[in-house]
């Protein structure tokens, strides 16, 4: 008896020795058949008896039966960080790339992850190193850096696909690193110099043009202002003119009838020849003031003469009125005079 329970534990621990390296990133070490066991919370023990797959042990206390029954596998059910090495993949544009990863997973079934495949984390690593550079092989190098989050979620997919067997689900899937030759990272310098170079270009050339389009926009402005202000100052200019115009022949309307009132009076002759005789001393006055040049009548010092010539001119302009109108002016001044009093025609006839 004490025979067989040596061979047994001698091939119990053959057995963790040779599945303990499998088994040391998953989980801790197998453990030993005590009776009763208790198990970590997110731990799932695997049982075996008589060699046979038997049940899987809950958090908590358990109990075994000895000899028959020994913990196989034990897998964690918490979220698992695995390192992706660093491969060489090749892009569509036949650009060779340096890349690794990091991958995230979690068991979700501990029976499929213990008998579905030998060795988890190696799998699920292959599986990620080869769809990665399946998914590199469809992209350019520019899309590799745009389209980051799309190449990670198709990688996720690819291996959920795959790895749905083994009972491990990947969560998620991040590129750690992109590197590229040394030629191919100096081209991508210089194209990205070439690149901000254009745009500080177009940049300016827009700047330039913005500002040409500004200054002659003003320019149209200041015009278009100016023309506004200049027409305005004519039409004002005009307006005041014609006021000046209206103002003037409304004051010499009133002189005039002023004037041809004043020789209807007594003695409006006399006032007459008085006013066109000063008028001939005021323009002798005047003469050479302007200009050298002068022209003078042969009787100059007549002065009687020029007075009588111009009140003769004067009579016969007064002869040429129409007599209705002068008797139709007669008879208003007639109407305005108070009763009683007559005309100075009537008193010069009388």
């Amino acid at each position: 008896m004490l025979r067989t329970l040596c061979r047994r534990g001698g091939a119990i621990l053959q057995q963790s020795q040779r599945f303990g390296p499998v088994q040391q990133r998953w989980a801790s070490s197998l453990p030993m058949n005590t009776v009763v066991l208790f198990v970590p919370q997110q731990e799932a023990w695997v049982v075996e008896r008589m060699g046979r797959y038997h049940r899987i042990l809950e958090p908590g206390l358990n109990f075994l039966i000895p000899v028959l029954d020994r913990v196989r596998y034990v897998q964690s059910l918490k979220e698992i960080v695995i390192d992706v090495p660093e491969q060489s993949a090749v892009s569509l544009d036949n650009v060779t790339l340096q890349i690794d990863g990091v991958l995230y997973l979690r068991i979700l079934d501990p029976f499929k992850a213990s008998y579905g495949v030998e060795d988890p984390e190696y799998a699920v690593t292959q599986l990620a190193q080869t769809t990665m550079r399946s998914e590199l092989g469809k992209l350019t190098l520019d899309k590799v850096f745009r389209e980051r989050e799309s190449l990670n979620s198709n990688i996720v997919h690819s291996i959920n696909q795959a790895s749905d067997e083994w009972g491990i689900r990947c969560l998620r899937y991040e590129i750690k690193d992109i590197s590229v030759p040394p030629r191919v990272k100096e081209s991508m310098q210089m194209q990205v110099e070439a690149e901000r170079k254009k745009r500080a270009t177009v940049l300016e050339s827009e700047g330039t043009r913005e500002s040409a389009i500004n200054v002659a926009e003003g320019r149209k402005q200041a015009q278009i202002l100016a023309s506004e202000g200049e027409k305005a100052e004519q039409i004002n200019k005009a307006a005041g003119e014609a006021q000046a115009v209206l103002a003037i022949a409304e004051a010499k309307a009133k002189a005039i009838h002023l004037l041809s009132e004043a020789l209807t009076e007594q003695n409006g002759n006399a006032a007459a020849s008085l006013s066109v005789a000063e008028q001939y001393v005021s323009a002798f006055s005047n003469l050479a003031k302007q200009t050298n040049t002068v022209l003078l009548p042969s009787n100059t010092g007549d002065i009687t003469g020029m007075v009588t010539q111009a009140m003769t001119i004067y009579s016969q302009l007064a002869k040429t009125t129409p007599a209705g109108s002068s008797a139709a002016a007669a008879e208003e001044k007639k109407a305005e005079l108070p009763d009683g009093l007559a005309s100075p025609e009537e008193q010069r006839t009388q």
